[in-house]
């Protein structure tokens, strides 16, 4: 199977996945009791077995329960989103999105020095690498 993006899920299995993610692992109830406008436990249950049937989540038995964890590392996992999402809305730009970052005036001075010296080590290793 071809890998999926957040844009290939509805709202309430990107919400899932989201909880899972933050958690790393949980139960039904335990994404029932963080989904936003919480569905049936029933359909949160029917969620989790639908994620696991595209493959993006398994499952550990944990007495009567499961325990769901994400099959992608977060890391790749966020990876794949931030491209997804700097192709879909910053046209494949970098630059379009770190300006819309600090143009929404939420960065603090210190985030912006790191961000400067972020841009300065890519540039450095760019330089060694020719």
């Amino acid at each position: 199977m071809d890998q999926l993006t957040a844009s290939d899920l509805s709202r309430r299995e990107r919400q899932i996945m989201d909880i899972i993610y933050r958690h790393g692992k949980a139960t039904a109830q335990e994404v029932l009791d963080e989904i936003p406008d919480p569905p049936t436990y029933s359909a949160v249950r029917a969620a989790l077995r639908l994620l696991e049937e595209k493959g993006l989540l398994a499952h550990q038995a944990d007495g009567k329960r499961y325990v769901y964890l994400p099959t992608t590392p977060r890391r790749q996992a966020r990876t794949t989103a931030l491209r997804h999402l700097v192709r879909t809305f910053f046209n494949g730009s970098p630059e379009q999105v770190v300006n819309a970052l600090i143009e929404d005036g939420q960065t603090s001075p210190a985030e912006l020095d790191r961000l400067a010296r972020l841009i300065e080590e890519a540039r450095n290793k760019e330089e060694v690498e020719r």
